[in-house]
């Protein structure tokens, strides 16, 4: 074979003598033969609701104790006692890490009140470092975390709340919260461990798909093999309020269902004062429909108006910014313009070309506001925000008026 070309130039052969040799030392993407690899069931701690060296994540409202739920399967892990379905999970180890209660009066407290063998429960504490010690960060300390996991053994339930920590970058962001997450979703995996991450969810966003609901980007969701709602149930007067914990996503088995709960405060030895989970019948129905039931209508604008005025309370901020800030706090563009218009929040703008601004009305706005008149400034009759007005009209002003200002 020759190895030149007719003008002159090196010919194939001598090409692939030329070509660098792969080997086991350079960088390379692994291809594995789909053959090579032996099918394996999942590996359940709980049929259906929990398995082994998945994501889970547990979301849900402010006080419908999700913690307390997480601690109470934990518990059941640790001591296998049965689960709300009446499964006996079989024992294992459990690791848990609180960024905001207290292991001594709440984590263990709620432990023992859930019938936990301490002895098999591990808090995640201190990270000790080069002779300094700083506390445990699940964006920064997953390899640690694995080494000590290595010492205790047969770990089968991590639970991380809350799992946003675990993001050191933008928690609104897919790329960057998979990216934060993977380390810990790698260690539930070598571990064969359940990881259950424990997460709020967005304000405003009742009504709407479970996934949708919880706070951050959709990764949290669309990683996690599992995730679980709860909800606070709205009771008739005098009747005491119930709970529904469901199960709104699943890749691995059926979605759907759940079980009624409620939440009783008792007394452990020592005087101490803690709360337990007590589980109520099985449910059936979509995640959807049993985590929207009973929800306030007017419970969205509320929060809407409340976020609203936290965010004008020091000061002005540029409607760009405030629909940015919503956003990430899962509210719309019209509930913050509805928002607007319930505070009685002024919009201004700064120069001919200057960006709009949203702030809080002044005493003399609004009561100028509250007897019907009509805010004026001498370029009121400028569009806001791609609202139109008559040209030469002040904007008319009431109860929920929106005022704009025009600053030369």
């Amino acid at each position: 074979m020759t190895t030149e070309t007719d003008n002159g130039k090196p010919g194939i052969a001598k090409l692939i003598a030329s070509a660098p040799k792969v080997t086991a030392t350079l960088d390379h993407v692994t291809l594995i033969d789909a053959s090579t690899i032996r099918p394996t069931p999942i590996r359940w701690l709980w049929p259906g609701w929990l398995a082994r060296g998945k994501l889970h994540v547990l979301a849900g409202a402010p006080g419908t104790g999700k913690t307390t739920i997480a601690l109470h399967i934990a518990a059941c892990v640790s001591a296998g006692t049965p689960l709300p379905s009446g499964w006996r999970p079989a024992r294992g180890n459990v690791l848990i890490w609180s960024g905001e209660d207290d292991p001594a009066d709440t984590l263990v407290p709620r432990l023992i009140a859930a019938g936990a063998d301490l002895s098999r429960v591990r808090i995640v504490g201190e990270v000790v470092e080069g002779g300094q010690r700083y506390a445990f960060d699940p964006a920064r300390d997953v390899d640690k975390l694995a080494a000590a996991s290595a010492l205790v053994g047969n770990v089968t339930m991590i639970v991380v709340d809350p799992l946003v920590s675990a993001v050191s970058g933008d928690s609104h962001k897919n790329a960057e919260v998979r990216r934060g997450l993977q380390p810990l979703v790698d260690l539930a995996g070598r571990l064969g461990a359940a990881l259950v991450g424990i997460t709020h969810y967005s304000k405003g966003t009742q009504g709407r798909d479970p996934l949708e609901r919880v706070t951050g980007s959709l990764a949290f969701g669309a990683l996690a093999r599992i995730v679980y709602g709860t909800v606070r149930q709205q009771a008739e007067e005098g009747e005491p309020a119930t709970l529904t914990f469901a199960r709104a996503k699943s890749n691995i088995g059926p979605d759907g269902g759940g079980y009624a709960y409620g939440m009783e405060q008792v007394e452990i030895d020592g005087g101490i004062h803690t709360s337990r989970v007590t589980w109520g019948a099985a449910v059936e129905g979509s995640a959807r429909e049993l985590l929207a039931e009973g929800e306030p209508e007017n419970e969205a604008g509320a929060d809407a108006a409340s976020f609203l005025r936290d965010l004008l309370k020091n000061g002005s901020a540029s409607t760009n910014g405030i629909f940015a800030d919503a956003k990430g706090a899962g509210f719309s563009v019209d509930q913050m313009k509805r928002a607007k218009r319930k505070i009685g929040a002024v919009a201004w703008k700064e120069g001919m070309k200057g960006a709009w601004h949203w702030r809080l009305a002044n005493a003399e706005e609004r009561a100028e506001g509250s007897e019907g008149s009509e805010q004026k400034s001498p370029h009121s009759s400028l569009p806001s925000e791609g609202e139109s007005h008559p040209s030469g009209a002040g904007v008319a002003a009431g109860t929920n008026a929106e005022m704009e200002v025009f600053i030369l």
